[in-house]
């Protein structure tokens, strides 16, 4: 969906002429486009040439006067007039301390891009940081959640992690006990979120695999594991659970491999909360906190968190009757995520039982991630 309109990119494209800012920052043509785009893959727009790296090579760099000041916004080839997702990659790149490295000329255009940007319903917000420089990501406005992910402790298949904090001041959690039953991913967020990439070579750097494992080997590994953290129902028999159902279609659709490993990574059995007792060391009660565990998370570029909820009987009813009290804690819960930036979906059990249930979950994993 194109959001960002052409008088939003005729601003933009006057504001950097108006303050006589150059794209590339500190780097020219060809090095600043090659961080976004495969300049060999694309065409040449002059004959002479195979590529889009010999001609922008010949006529920016060799003959710097042949293309007129601006010419990259109208070339078809980067999207830029047309595409609100390369444009946004565009402006984020520029922002990038790879490119440009003076800070307060890095703050002012960040400040110009999202006054801009603002009246079409976008932003660029920092995400990372690399020596003290931030990252930056585009996002919706009004989506994301505030703050930096230090860690996602998630695919938990046995008894309760024990967790206390290594270092207070700093926030650090340390797993002293059942670690061996869940997984955590410690790495820094990139811009792009967390893809099956990223926690592939994060799997391969905690697993010991054979010496020249493929990455899809790998994959299939880790899907194994994930799989593992979503329990089997004794009664259905062989037949898969709602969790399972979503998941295995989910990774038919993104698989972890090659093909899917631009796409969102889906983790099972996220820990949100934490309550240091067990439901049996608490006579049965709630935790204070909520929901302890959600379902499925992922985690999208700009600080994006999506929440999947599957929900049984047990979500709203007591011994075989509705129970409102059941059902007024569940979306009170849901309500402290929303308001924390968190978006939630939920499905009933009942749907996911379905004969077209994948179907269902197919049309609706491809809108949810739609560019």
């Amino acid at each position: 969906m194109r959001r960002i309109t052409e008088v939003t990119r005729r601003r933009l494209r006057d504001g950097l002429r108006v303050r006589k800012t150059w794209w590339g920052g500190e780097l020219d043509e060809i090095e600043f486009l090659g961080r976004l785009y495969d300049l060999n893959a694309l065409p040449s727009i002059d004959t002479r040439f195979a590529t889009a790296e010999q001609d922008v090579w010949q006529h920016c760099i060799n003959n710097p006067a042949d293309w007129p000041d601006g010419w990259i916004w109208g070339d078809e080839r980067f999207e830029l007039a047309d595409s609100d997702e390369a444009l946004l990659r565009f402006l984020v790149e520029m922002l990038h301390p790879a490119v440009r490295t003076d800070p307060a000329e890095v703050e002012q255009l960040h400040v110009f891009f999202n006054e801009t940007l603002v009246h079409d319903g976008y932003e660029i917000v920092q995400v990372d940081s690399i020596s003290g420089a931030p990252i930056f990501a585009p996002r919706t406005i009004g989506a994301g959640v505030a703050g930096t992910m230090k860690n996602v402790i998630f695919a938990a298949d046995g008894p309760k992690p024990e967790i206390v904090l290594g270092d207070a001041i700093n926030n650090d959690v340390v797993i002293v006990r059942n670690e061996q039953f869940c997984l955590v991913y410690d790495q820094p967020l990139g811009a792009a979120g967390l893809t099956w990439a990223d926690l592939v070579t994060w799997w391969r750097g905690t697993q010991t695999l054979p010496e020249g494992t493929l990455d899809n080997e790998a994959g299939r590994a880790l899907y194994k594991r994930l799989w593992a953290s979503l329990h089997a129902d004794q009664q259905q028999g062989n037949s898969p659970t709602p969790e399972q159902k979503v998941f295995r279609t989910y990774c038919e659709l993104y698989p972890i491999s090659h093909t899917g490993a631009s796409y969102p990574a889906l983790l099972p059995q996220v820990y949100l909360h934490y309550d240091p007792k067990t439901r049996q060391e608490r006579g049965g009660k709630d935790t204070v906190h909520g929901r302890e565990r959600m379902d499925f998370l992922l985690l999208l570029p700009g600080g994006v968190r999506i929440v999947l909820e599957m929900d049984g009987q047990h979500h709203y009813a007591e011994d075989g009757y509705a129970s409102p009290r059941l059902y007024s804690k569940m979306v009170a819960e849901d309500r402290a995520l929303r308001l924390k930036g968190y978006e939630v979906y939920r499905f009933g059990g009942h749907e996911l039982v379905q004969d077209d249930a994948p179907a269902m979950l197919r049309r609706f994993f491809a809108e949810l991630l739609r560019p």
